[in-house]
């Protein structure tokens, strides 16, 4: 009936959102440059947190780099 498989839909995506809000507290850090650079996401894949040491700011092609690695190695921990 109609009235069922609105309340599968609704079901549904209730587990759904209830799954994003268990996802969405999981955190990964990442880090590269030996710690100088950090990045957090949760497991929406959401950035919460950037940290970037005061050294690596004057060299931009570095730093560039730092945040590619720290952000490739946040998403690999949260798999």
């Amino acid at each position: 009936s109609f009235l069922g498989k609105l309340k599968q839909f609704k079901d549904l995506k209730d587990k759904a959102k209830a799954l994003q809000d268990q996802l969405s507290e999981i955190s990964s850090e990442g880090s590269a440059g030996w710690g100088k650079v950090k990045v957090t996401i949760n497991g929406t894949q959401q950035v919460t947190n950037v940290s970037i040491d005061q050294e690596v700011m004057n060299d931009k092609t570095k730093l560039e780099g730092f945040l590619k690695e720290a952000f490739n190695d946040a998403a690999q921990k949260l798999q």
